[in-house]
């Protein structure tokens, strides 16, 4: 029987890296889509640049604190920041449901230029199509990212011993955008984390130590740290006390059986630094808006032998996996 494509395909999480080993990286392998980073480090003329590709299918397409035009450029902003680069310039495409308002197209297009003066950047070429009712939900946008590399940053110089560091609490954008389909029976105040990175970044970039960065978006902090302990063959540990949950994230995922650690984030920043520069690595991120609730939630671990492990607030200790399947289809 034929395999069929799941919605936990696109999670994030262990059937996404399945797909993207037995089909892409099948078919389109080189040394560059085999780093499987969020985009890839080139080198043109003797300039080190950072490209990455996005597609967004948020639903609903407004949610609090943004919609799908402001993500997808920060989005596509936060990967290229990450990967130690200052993103420059970026790209559009639009698929566009017959009988959508255009109403709704202009704002998401002024969404769409506010967050890009915001981030810095300047969107310089796109393309538009419309597809039959039906054959879309109401607008899907793509978007690629072009900067150029300020510092080589890469999972490789990753030691037992370096420090996790995670710029803010997690899971407010998930439960802010699941909160906005009004499906449950409840209210709770809840504004998606979503805001550009690059700031941020470039304030700790100039700091020696700082080894590699990375936005827990799908599949969330846990996957994130997956993700890492595989690349480097060590394990992690981390501290659930050391991890900010907000109330409304905690009340929403108590009701719902969710785990905060795998919701999606879309303004936080995961960095791993050596132990010895982490003082100043979190007096540069809490000089900013965005970092300043950073705070040191684990270490790198050589004894636990490429798990990913949370010791949990009571003092025992449990292993947090690659995200299975898909708490929430759609979130970005």
């Amino acid at each position: 029987m034929d395999k069929k494509i799941l919605l936990a395909h696109g999670s994030g999480g262990s059937l996404s890296h399945s797909l993207i080993d037995e089909v892409f990286l099948k078919n389109f392998n080189n040394p560059f889509l085999s780093e499987k980073d969020d985009g890839a480090i080139v080198e043109i003329g003797g300039t080190r640049l950072a490209f990455t590709t996005d597609s967004y299918v948020v639903k609903p397409i407004f949610f609090p604190g943004g919609d799908i035009g402001k993500l997808s450029v920060f989005g596509t902003v936060n990967d290229l920041a990450v990967m130690g680069a200052e993103p420059l310039y970026i790209s559009c495409g639009l698929i566009i449901e017959e009988g959508l308002d255009r109403r709704v197209l202009e704002e998401i297009a002024l969404s769409m230029a506010q967050a890009a003066q915001i981030a810095g950047v300047l969107l310089v070429t796109g393309d538009t199509k419309v597809v039959e009712k039906g054959g879309a939900d109401r607008i899907y946008i793509s978007t690629s990212g072009v900067g150029i590399v300020k510092k080589d940053l890469s999972v490789k110089g990753i030691e037992a011993g370096d420090r996790i560091i995670i710029s803010g609490s997690v899971g407010e954008h998930e439960v802010s955008v699941l909160l906005a389909r009004e499906e449950f029976p409840f209210r709770s105040q809840v504004t998606s984390d979503l805001a550009p990175l690059n700031r941020l970044a470039s304030d700790i970039l100039v700091v020696d130590g700082v080894k590699f960065m990375r936005d827990p978006t799908r599949g969330g902090l846990a996957t994130t740290l997956n993700e890492i302990a595989e690349g480097i063959g060590l394990g992690i540990m981390v501290y659930e006390d050391k991890i900010g949950v907000s109330d409304g994230v905690a009340a929403v995922c108590e009701l719902l059986g969710l785990d905060p650690l795998y919701l999606a984030n879309e303004g936080k920043m995961v960095v791993v630094a050596k132990q010895d520069c982490t003082g100043e690595v979190l007096k540069r991120m809490r000089k900013n808006p965005l970092g300043r609730e950073s705070e040191i939630i684990g270490e790198v671990a050589a004894e636990l032998n490429g798990r990913v492990c949370l010791r949990t607030r009571i003092g025992g200790t449990r292993i947090l996996d690659m995200l299975a399947g898909e708490q929430l289809p759609r979130i970005c």
